[in-house]
């Protein structure tokens, strides 16, 4: 994943982790359907040959989804679903690939469809969260958000709660998406996003000294850009450390001569 284009204002549009495409207008949603919580898990001893073959072709869709053939993609999952019509995590990919095509009623459709087939699915979960969130369902995504993070199987919780922190900062609640973001950092101490939003609450609240070590270490990283190099230099400035803003000045004239924040630090717009 190219972590410095994720950094835009602190949202990450795209979740190739993890997701991609926005599309507008969502009414509430639930999920509905069987959710028998005490099922047993599945292991490898119970495949039967007709889900081997689903399961290949939902690997080869997986496959396809991640090179960019969403169309591929999208067909190795119609001939998964049509050898195993309950296949979860068939459908699960299958929200994915409709919300890259901007069709928000299938993706819905299927994320919901995979949730009650499983409702242990957190990655399911995770991404319908996600959709909701990107569609200004704010409230509705927290609770799959807690799906997913209360699962404790669940190897991806650091995600979770880093894009519920992002959703939070979006719909408005600094203070959650603190919360969020920091429980995201205990558990990825290492992932730039994260610092950068965390970086970014503090500042905004005026809590430079604490957002500096996060900015620092990012900034002195591989994954620094333009925008990370200019909240460096603004919370610098707010700690009057002339020297600091003329190191991070200088990367960022050298580095991002055309970006719109070496323009505002030239005519000195830092809008703090």
């Amino acid at each position: 994943m190219n972590f410095p284009a994720m950094l835009t204002r602190g949202l990450v549009c795209a979740l190739a982790v993890w997701l991609s495409g926005c599309a507008q207008g969502v009414s509430r949603l639930d999920v509905s359907g069987p959710q028998d919580v005490h099922a047993d898990i599945q292991t490898e001893s119970d495949e039967t040959p007709l889900k081997r073959r689903a399961r290949i072709r939902l690997e080869l869709a997986s496959a396809y989804f991640q090179q960019g053939q969403t169309h591929v993609a999208l067909d190795e999952i119609k001939q998964a679903i049509a050898i195993d019509p309950a296949y979860a995590d068939a459908y699960n990919l299958r929200g994915l690939v409709y919300q890259r095509l901007n069709d928000l009623p299938l993706a819905r459709d299927s994320f919901k469809r995979a949730l009650a087939l499983n409702p242990r699915d957190a990655d399911a979960a995770h991404n319908f969260a996600w959709l909701l969130c990107q569609h200004a369902q704010y409230e509705a995504s927290e609770a799959f958000f807690a799906q997913a993070i209360a699962n404790p199987t669940y190897t991806h919780a650091a995600k979770s709660w880093r894009v519920q922190g992002l959703c939070q900062m979006r719909s408005g609640h600094p203070h959650d998406a603190e919360v969020s973001l920091s429980r995201s950092q205990e558990l990825d101490a290492a992932n730039p996003v994260t610092a950068y939003n965390l970086a970014l609450l503090l500042f905004d609240r005026g809590d430079f000294q604490p957002a500096q070590p996060y900015m620092r270490k990012l900034n002195n990283g591989p994954f620094a850009n333009a925008e990370t190099l200019w909240l460096g230099i603004r919370i610098e400035r707010r700690l009057n450390h002339p020297d600091a803003v003329a190191a991070l000045a200088d990367q960022l004239r050298g580095r991002f001569a055309q970006s719109r924040e070496l323009i505002a630090y030239e005519k000195g717009t830092f809008h703090d």
